[in-house]
């Protein structure tokens, strides 16, 4: 019995090893080539676990270049999209950030990792829930989740330092924008298939915004996202 319960006890740590191999692999084959290179926020990626916010069936496409399915039809962020919004939002401990999509609750946890609070908002009931039971079962406890529809953005608790939309926008309806403190910043990805431009746009006045077009990428729309105006000839 005892070398075979040596054998069986030594187990787990292959697995481990292998996950660890794919985040390292995650972070230098995709992320970095992608232009991000803050440390702090290459840290965070092995501080919160991708794993544990993406469905069991697909734990093993968790560190993949892919956009992984998840309950009501919607996904998560592709890995590098993910790290270089964070990036480029450069959230500050002080500050309170809405998101737009909760998804599995993992682009929460790392909001929430750099920020005083996050709400976190989806319009799936399913999802919410999936967002919270991930989100309480990391340890993460300035996140909050709630279930509605934030596509015009979600007046609660604005205004907000931080706003990340993590689903399309065909247009970015001013809601959202006025949400934003003055020198606040918001992700979001505008405009309609094939391709979307990823901007963070930040708040300098109670008039004025000043729009950055960080990449193009494509993102499925939020439920009920405002559309384009249609032309009649």
């Amino acid at each position: 019995m005892g070398p075979v319960a040596n054998a069986l006890s030594s187990q787990p740590a292959e697995p481990a090893m292998n996950i660890e191999q794919a985040r390292f692999n995650m972070i230098e084959q995709q992320i970095r080539p992608w232009e991000v290179l803050d440390q702090d926020v290459l840290n965070l990626l092995s501080i919160v676990k991708r794993e544990h916010f993406v469905p069991t069936v697909y734990r093993d496409l968790a560190f993949v270049d892919f956009e992984v399915p998840l309950p009501a039809g919607q996904h998560m962020l592709a890995p590098r999209v993910e790290a270089r919004v964070l990036q480029e939002l450069a959230v500050k401990k002080h500050e309170s950030v809405l998101e737009i999509g909760a998804g599995s609750g993992y682009m929460a946890a790392l909001l929430a990792h750099r920020a005083q609070h996050v709400l976190t908002v989806d319009i799936e009931p399913e999802l919410a829930e999936l967002a919270r039971n991930n989100l309480i079962a990391n340890g993460v406890l300035n996140a909050e989740v709630v279930t509605g529809d934030a596509a015009r953005g979600w007046a609660g608790a604005a205004p907000y330092d931080v706003i990340c939309v993590s689903g399309g926008l065909p247009v970015l309806p001013q809601e959202i924008l006025e949400h934003l403190k003055i020198g606040g910043r918001l992700a979001a990805f505008v405009g309609v298939a094939p391709v979307m431009k990823a901007q963070i746009i930040t708040r300098i006045d109670e008039k004025q915004y000043r729009i950055a077009d960080v990449f193009e990428t494509y993102v499925e729309p939020l439920a009920n996202a405002v559309q384009p105006p249609r032309f009649k000839f």
